[in-house]
């Protein structure tokens, strides 16, 4: 029978649990077992597809076209799983359902209520994974911090749970932290203890506590945290926070012996672990000697989780070419023609992510161009394409007014327009070109050799497309398509004819990145990042070399 692990957070938000969630998921993968992955967020939105990435950070969009939450991020990178849209539940879905039966006479004229009515479908969506999957582990991370009351019928729900299935079957990790207080620096347990008791109240005994914390935990720690929390003090693990990226977790956890516990408590054998491809990637990733800057052109800067999986599929494509990103953030809304190259200094490669709506995208514009002309590695991704396609249209074929009908209706020149099957929609929650889309890759291009096939398939999230009355133009001038949808129809990638690497793609391929394979197209962009950079100094050294020869 499947294993249940719940995991919950406490203190405060913002401690990891959807790390915790997938270091263990990877540990218990690189033990043989086969595992699954849940997130519950009690926000009342269907799905965080509507929100502001200054609200909730980036929206993760799984194969089939789900808008989630971007732990889901998280549970993909750290395990072979490729998730769905039934791994992501909210209280929205929840009672969203719950009221379309109520409407339907399912209840059969009985008073809907939490309890059972909503909490009994919180725990069908468990169930559903469960027998669909059939994994030996089903890991569930409820969101939000244990006393927020939109979490309780959350909790409520795996209270039941546990009932439903027997101990022997279902676990519960807490998630809290060990702050630091005062001159002294002294580390508190009074947060986790009040954290527990209120979790206990209603009807939850953890079986294990991850501490975050800054240091190890002393033995006099873990005993008062034992003592006051009814927890096996073995069962008490400091999260010790990581030194250098967030991929260290999984070692942090099973040098703590999470693991091991896990198996021990579900009665399962504690199968060998084959741990070398994560620790020689860690290995790769420290032992980097060299620097590569990448620029990060967007709108959303301030908040990193907006660019998530962006970040995350850099740091891949570094390690893939042992270097280390350094990545600086381009807030769009600064660019102006005479702050380029201050903006741009020591820069060897610009990305340009996707986004919606018109404020930064004349600054985009002058990134894409400043990068063209100078022969910078260029990676576009979805709004970037577009802004590529734009940005061409202006400076080469000189369409001053060209651009998309997103933020111009009137121009004269619409290189970018709303796809056909978007007119009319008025729901934008759900409704755009969402997931995995397949594609045909043109011979002798650059995208091509990336990729080393000529069919793939990626994930996308956008209402506007390439215009195609403008295809043979952009092409006879430079800018070569280079991968299409399977009828020729959809422009999915474009590329510069004559750039060391300058390629725009409508779709995500930051989604399907992870730390042990990046993909294909970072892993170029940073070698080619790499190649620039060295260009650079060779071409510096020279001129010093030059300068001194002549003095």
């Amino acid at each position: 029978m499947t294993k249940f692990i719940f995991i919950t957070g406490g203190v405060c938000s913002s401690l990891g649990k959807g790390i915790a969630a997938s270091s263990l998921g990877c540990l218990l993968e690189h033990r043989g077992y086969t595992i699954s992955l849940i997130k519950m967020d009690p926000y009342i939105n269907i799905d965080p597809g509507t929100m502001s990435p200054y609200q909730h950070g980036e929206v993760y969009v799984t194969e089939d076209g789900a808008e989630t939450d971007l732990d889901l991020g998280n549970y993909e990178r750290y395990t072979s799983r490729n998730l769905s849209r039934l791994n992501s539940v909210t209280t929205g879905q929840i009672y969203s359902t719950v009221i379309e039966k109520e409407r339907r006479g399912d209840y059969l004229g009985r008073t809907v209520q939490v309890i059972p009515h909503i909490t009994n479908e919180i725990k069908r969506r468990i169930t559903i994974i469960a027998e669909n999957d059939d994994p030996d582990f089903l890991i569930v991370e409820i969101g939000g911090t244990v006393g927020d009351i939109e979490g309780i019928p959350f909790l409520e729900a795996i209270r039941q749970f546990r009932l439903d299935v027997g101990r022997e079957n279902s676990l519960f990790i807490h998630v809290t932290l060990i702050p630091i207080v005062g001159a002294a620096q002294e580390p508190k347990t009074k947060p986790t203890q009040h954290s527990v008791s209120k979790l206990r109240e209603i009807g939850i005994q953890p079986d294990i506590i991850l501490c975050r914390t800054h240091e190890d935990l002393s033995k006099e720690m873990r005993g008062k945290i034992s003592l006051f929390c009814n927890v096996e003090e073995r069962a008490v693990i400091a999260a010790k926070d990581i030194k250098k990226t967030i991929y260290e977790v999984p070692v942090v956890l099973k040098e703590g012996g999470l693991d091991e516990i896990v198996l021990e408590k579900c009665g399962l054998e504690k199968k060998r672990i084959v741990f070398s491809d994560w620790e020689g990637m860690l290995e790769r990733l420290f032992s980097a000697q060299e620097d590569v800057n990448i620029a990060v052109a967007g709108k959303y800067t301030e908040l990193h989780d907006a660019y998530k999986s962006i970040f995350e599929a850099l740091a891949h494509g570094g390690i893939e070419n042992d270097v280390n990103i350094h990545i600086v953030k381009v807030k769009v809304e600064n660019l102006r023609k005479d702050n380029l190259d201050e903006s741009f200094r020591g820069i060897h490669g610009i990305l340009i992510p996707g986004g919606f709506g018109e404020r930064g995208i004349d600054g985009k514009v002058l990134a894409a161009e400043y990068a063209r002309t100078r022969k910078v590695p260029l990676f576009g991704v979805c709004l970037g394409m577009q802004v590529m396609v734009i940005e061409f249209a202006r400076n080469v074929l000189g369409y001053e007014d060209a651009n998309s009908t997103e933020f111009d209706m009137d121009t004269e020149h619409p290189v970018i327009s709303l796809m056909e099957e978007q007119n009319g929609v008025k729901n934008m929650g759900g409704t755009m070109r969402l997931g995995r889309q397949p594609a045909l890759l043109k011979n002798d291009t650059k995208t091509y050799r990336a990729y080393g096939k000529e069919r793939m398939s990626e994930r996308h999230r956008h209402r506007y497309e390439f215009t195609n009355s403008f295809r043979a133009e952009m092409e006879q001038n430079g800018l070569l398509i280079s991968a299409t949808s399977p009828d020729g129809m959809l422009v999915e990638s474009v590329e510069y004819e004559d750039h060391p690497w300058g390629i725009g793609v409508q779709f995500h391929p930051e989604f399907k990145s992870k730390p042990i394979r990046a993909h294909a197209l970072f892993r170029d962009f940073i070698r080619e990042g790499k190649l620039y950079r060295d260009r650079q100094n060779h071409a510096r050294e020279g001129g010093l070399e030059k300068a001194q020869t002549s003095g």
